[in-house]
């Protein structure tokens, strides 16, 4: 036990080094990129802010290849001191030595789910309302509940919200949709009704459509008009519609199934959310297969030569399964291929990979 502990505690050094320089790496990096986006002219202060909240989500999106090089530090480490030589005139096996650091992955990616995921994805949302802000750009949203489909559009003299109770998978087909129509000060001026409407381009074309003035008139109703059809200016595109989800990194992932089944319900496949659901679960899964390779390349004696070319066979084959998983999760994301099968797999085929390079080399 007091092994296990000494390399656990070991590989959670690694693993603390590894992240400190990456930050020390990608926060002047991604300073000068928002500098570059919103200007010169905004300051320090709001630069600042915009790579600090970027930052938790690259980071987090990298640490499978963290805990991969965690493990060569680790391991080349014990190697150079001979303290490997020495746990294996113990008694102790290869696979019993990586136990450790596979458990810590494991401990790691669940701690990471839990709790640096929501932290991301409250991040990640402040990040796009600031970048929106400081650019001046138009606030357009979208939001699925119980009672239906939500769109926001607008300019500077009128904003327009929308309710739908069901919509097309691209969120340009509604049905049984209500237009609240609001002045650039905020007043409600009209209601339009619609038993569906279609966005074309620049407007949306409303069928069945019964519309009520609401300003400066004491009864709506007698003021109501009805149209078999009826074109309303619309701001908004498909692609707009689709990018204001926005990505499912910004859900936290005890929302998700909620928010994915808000989703189905509403009409849309929600393919992406239900594939980073899975591969979020299956992210422990992901971080014992990076423990695992790296062991097999370097859990050797440095006395045998060939260190390099066995740190850049390890590296190579991690970075072949990070994009493998990446390559996957775009399958998934189009529907070629189940999010259980994408998410999972490539960690299982990686761990078995590695369990077979392990014991060939090391206990074979």
């Amino acid at each position: 036990m007091r092994l296990h502990l000494y390399l656990a505690r070991r590989f959670l050094r690694a693993f603390g080094i590894v992240l400190a320089v990456f930050v020390s790496i990608l926060l002047p990096v991604d300073l000068a990129e928002q500098l570059r986006t919103i200007g010169s002219d905004a300051g320090l202060g709001p630069v600042l802010e915009l790579a600090l909240l970027n930052l938790p989500g690259s980071l987090y999106e990298m640490l499978p290849l963290f805990v991969m090089l965690a493990t060569l530090l680790l391991f080349l480490g014990l190697a150079r001191s001979s303290e490997l030589v020495v746990v294996r005139a113990a008694g102790r096996s290869a696979l019993r030595s990586a136990m450790s650091p596979v458990i810590l992955a494991v401990l790691i990616g669940v701690f990471g789910v839990a709790v640096i995921n929501p932290l991301v994805a409250a991040t990640e949302r402040q990040y796009q309302q600031s970048i929106v802000r400081h650019l001046g750009g138009e606030e357009r949203a979208v939001s699925v509940s119980a009672e239906g489909l939500w769109l926001r559009q607008g300019t500077e003299t009128r904003q327009t919200v929308i309710r739908a109770s069901a919509s097309n998978a691209n969120g340009t087909e509604l049905t049984d949709a209500s237009f609240f129509i609001f002045d650039a000060d905020g007043q409600l001026t009209g209601r339009i009704n619609a038993a569906s409407a279609v966005l074309a381009a620049g407007n949306w074309a409303l069928t069945d459509a019964k519309r009520w003035p609401l300003a400066d008139t004491p009864n709506p109703e007698a003021g109501a008009e009805t149209f078999a059809t009826l074109d309303l200016p619309s701001t908004l595109t498909p692609e707009q519609i689709r990018d204001s989800f926005g990505r499912p990194e910004t859900v936290p992932i005890y929302d998700l199934p909620r928010f994915i089944a808000q989703l189905n319900q509403a009409g849309f496949a929600a393919l992406q959310h239900r594939v980073w659901l899975q591969m979020e679960l299956s992210m422990p899964l992901m971080l014992a297969a990076m423990v695992l390779i790296g062991a097999g390349f370097t859990m050797r004696h440095t006395r045998f030569g060939n260190t390099g070319i066995m740190v850049l066979a390890a590296i190579l084959l991690g970075f072949g399964v990070f994009f493998l998983r990446s390559f996957a999760q775009v399958l998934g994301e189009t529907g070629q291929l189940p999010a259980m099968i994408v998410a999972w797999t490539p960690p299982a085929a990686a761990i078995l990979l590695a369990l077979g390079l392990l014991l060939h080399t090391e206990d074979g």
